[in-house]
């Protein structure tokens, strides 16, 4: 739940006044609190570090996220330092504190800032967070020099520099180009056409898919009529020899239908021979309603 205005002014006024922690008492709190559960010093500790949320969360105002919905994700993020934090290890809370604070924030600032997601991989965050001010840094060291970059020589700097791909950097320079839109929006020049209609779909092909499901459920069709043109000790040979996963042998076939070997090949042949040939009427009557 994000903060109104008026409540988001008065914490902010509150996380400026509150109390300035000494290193031991910060220490001794956060003891209390690991050790014995205190949520008495708990409350105290995060109040006291809230100032330092509400300052990182200011920095990130620039992505168009509302600034009350930033700090409550970093009181989040102070949340989860103070849960973790280890006291005997000898480092500030502050200085823990912060780490947890700025993955809280830029978790969301990743989540909110588009309708597309823009990726969560430790290059992908390090990318969208400092690209524009790495890819500054270059530019205005060739204009001190009085010399020029091309776009692609940029970006192959930024990526030797940032370390990672090239091609990292190509795509998030793109991302961070544009911005969301309707897919349901009219293109320019394009009167009626929305911008959805020009998507290939993916499963290629849709409507030669759509013709082959209407012409495979016509051929079952067909082999069931089939088949129920047989008698049944045709019916028994032909689905037991053709239809099955793993056919049965004409022995096995033979020996319960009381019948030889060389018998069941017979009424094997002679079935088949029917079945061919109310196909053959049935592909003859399509072809003739076609034509």
């Amino acid at each position: 739940m994000s903060y109104t205005n008026k409540g988001y002014q008065s914490l902010t006024s509150k996380a400026m006044k509150a109390e300035m922690l000494e290193p031991d008492v910060e220490l001794e709190l956060a003891r209390s609190w690991h050790k014995e559960g205190c949520e008495k010093s708990l409350h105290r500790l995060v109040n006291a570090y809230m100032r330092l949320a509400v300052s990182m969360a200011s920095k990130y105002v620039k992505y168009g996220i509302d600034t009350s919905e930033l700090i409550q994700e970093a009181g989040i993020g102070l949340m989860k330092a103070a849960e973790k934090f280890d006291p005997e290890r000898g480092v500030r809370f502050s200085t823990y504190a912060t780490w947890w604070i700025k993955a809280s924030i830029q978790d969301f600032v990743l989540r909110n800032w588009s309708l597309v997601r823009t990726g969560s991989t430790a290059s992908q965050k390090s990318l969208f967070f400092n690209l524009k001010r790495v890819k500054t840094q270059i530019e205005r060291e060739f204009e001190k020099s009085g010399a020029s970059v091309d776009y692609g020589s940029l970006n192959s700097m930024v990526a030797e520099k940032m370390g990672v791909s090239l091609r990292d950097v190509q795509m998030m320079d793109t991302r961070l180009s544009g911005g969301d839109f309707s897919l349901n929006s009219l293109q320019q020049g394009e009167e009626g056409r929305e911008w959805i209609e020009t998507i290939e779909d993916e499963n290629s092909h849709g409507a030669e898919k759509v013709e082959k499901d209407k012409d495979d459920g016509i051929v079952k069709y067909w082999i069931k009529e089939a088949i129920e043109t047989l008698n049944e000790r045709e019916k028994t040979i032909v689905v037991e020899r053709k239809l099955r996963d793993k056919p049965r042998t004409l022995d096995s076939i033979g020996g319960e239908l009381g019948v030889s070997k060389e018998r069941v090949r017979q009424l094997e042949a002679e079935a088949l021979k029917k079945l061919r040939k109310h196909f053959e009427t049935r592909i003859g009557i399509r072809s003739s309603s076609i034509i």
